[in-house]
C-alpha cells in the first residue's frame, strides 16, 4: 500500500513538471508588454527614423541576402549595423543601396577592394562599413574626428573599430545623453537595434552629417530617468568575441 501511494505520487509531479505551458487551441498567446518611451519633444527625423527600429530589428544577422533593387532590404526583424543605418536614411528619401550601387558602377577601382570581387554586387556593397564610409566622404560629409561630447549633433554618423577584433562598426548619434553628458548611440551590434552609451568607449574612425543636419548642441535631451534609454555597456556582456565571429571577412558577409 505505502509502495503504491509513492508510485502515485511520483506520477503526479510527473505530470506537473511535464504540464506544456503553450496556450490551448483557440487561446490567442500573451502579448509582451511594451513599456511607454518617453522621447524628445523635436527628435530629428534621422534620429526617430533609426530609434523606431528598437523592438523591431531584435536580431543581429550578417548573412547573404538576394535582395530587390532598388530599395530592397533584409528580413525587417534582423540586420547588422550598416543596416540600421540604411532604414534610417530610406525615410529621408535616399537609398544607400542604389546610391552606393551606382557609385560602384561607376567609380569601382575607387572603393575598398579587400572582398576579392571584381564586380559591384547590389545585394551587399551598400551593407558594408567601408563601403558607407567611401560613400560618405565621396558626398562630402565628412567631419573632423570628434574628440568631446559638443562635437556631435543628433542625427550624425559615427563608425568605429572595435577593440580588440579591429572589426568596423557604425551607428547614428541619437539626441539623448548619458548621465555623464556622452550623447548615445543608435546601433545594432549584436542584439537587435539598442541605444547605448558607447561613443567613446572604441576608436573612432569615421564621423560624418548630412550638409543640411542641425549643429552639435541642438536639443540633445539628458533623460537620466529613463533607463532604457540610457543603456551603458558597462553594464552589458561583452559581445566583442560574438561579434567578430559574425563580422568575418568573407565576400558575402557584410563586414
Amino acid at each position: 500500500m505505502r509502495l503504491a501511494r509513492l508510485s502515485t505520487l511520483c506520477l503526479l509531479l510527473m505530470l506537473v513538471a511535464c504540464r506544456d505551458e503553450t496556450p490551448a487551441a483557440g487561446e490567442p498567446a500573451p502579448l509582451p508588454v511594451t513599456m511607454p518611451r518617453r522621447l524628445p519633444v523635436d527628435s530629428p527625423a534621422l534620429v526617430a527614423a533609426a530609434r523606431a527600429q528598437i523592438g523591431v530589428v531584435r536580431l543581429y544577422d550578417p548573412a547573404y541576402f538576394g535582395l530587390s533593387y532598388p530599395g530592397g532590404d533584409v528580413p525587417a526583424d534582423r540586420g547588422v549595423c550598416t543596416d540600421l543605418v540604411i532604414r534610417a536614411l530610406r525615410t529621408q528619401g535616399l537609398d544607400l543601396q542604389q546610391a552606393i550601387h551606382e557609385d560602384m558602377r561607376a567609380h569601382f577601382h575607387l572603393y575598398p577592394q579587400q572582398w576579392g570581387l571584381d564586380r559591384p554586387d547590389r545585394n551587399i556593397d551598400h551593407r558594408r562599413v567601408p563601403n558607407q564610409m567611401h560613400w560618405f566622404e565621396r558626398q562630402g560629409w565628412q567631419r573632423p574626428i570628434g574628440r568631446t561630447a559638443g562635437d556631435f549633433a543628433p542625427g550624425d554618423i559615427v563608425a568605429w573599430k572595435l577593440g580588440g577584433s579591429g572589426l568596423l562598426h557604425i551607428g547614428i548619434v541619437s539626441d539623448r545623453r548619458s548621465h555623464d553628458g556622452t550623447p548615445l548611440i543608435l546601433h545594432n551590434i549584436n542584439a537587435g537595434t539598442q541605444e547605448d552609451d558607447i561613443l567613446f568607449r572604441h576608436a573612432i574612425i569615421g564621423h560624418y552629417r548630412q550638409p543640411e543636419a542641425r549643429t552639435p548642441g541642438a536639443s540633445i535631451a539628458r533623460d537620466p530617468l529613463d533607463t532604457q534609454a540610457v543603456r551603458s555597456l558597462r553594464t552589458r556582456p561583452k559581445t566583442a568575441g560574438v561579434d567578430s565571429a559574425r563580422h568575418s571577412g568573407e565576400s558575402r558577409n557584410p563586414s
